[in-house]
């Protein structure tokens, strides 16, 4: 197990920045210089680390044991910016 927290914890920290990236830079360089390259850099890779973040958390949920909330607050901070990072610090790194 510690190997499969190791692994999900770098895909949390790579989909943390990757979110931050494409959120913050990207985007708005693509709506207000009219350059839509870096979306198009960053939005596979940000894709797939969110996919691969999604199935990890579930995948290792039962190893360690979090109950449904904690599992769900895990899904959701996915899609909130720098929550992948404070699921690093709160729930992740206690563990690891």
């Amino acid at each position: 197990m510690p190997k499969l927290l190791s692994v999900f914890r770098i895909i949390a920290l790579l989909e943390g920045i990757s979110y931050i990236l494409l959120l913050f830079i990207a985007t708005p360089l693509k709506h207000l210089a009219n350059d839509p390259q870096y979306v198009k850099l960053l939005g596979m890779p940000h894709g797939v680390l969110f996919m691969a973040y999604i199935v990890f958390a579930i995948f290792i949920s039962k190893d360690m044991k979090w109950n449904s909330k904690t599992l769900w607050i895990v899904l959701l901070a996915s899609i909130i910016p720098f929550g992948t990072f404070y699921i690093d610090r709160k729930y992740l790194k206690s563990n690891g």
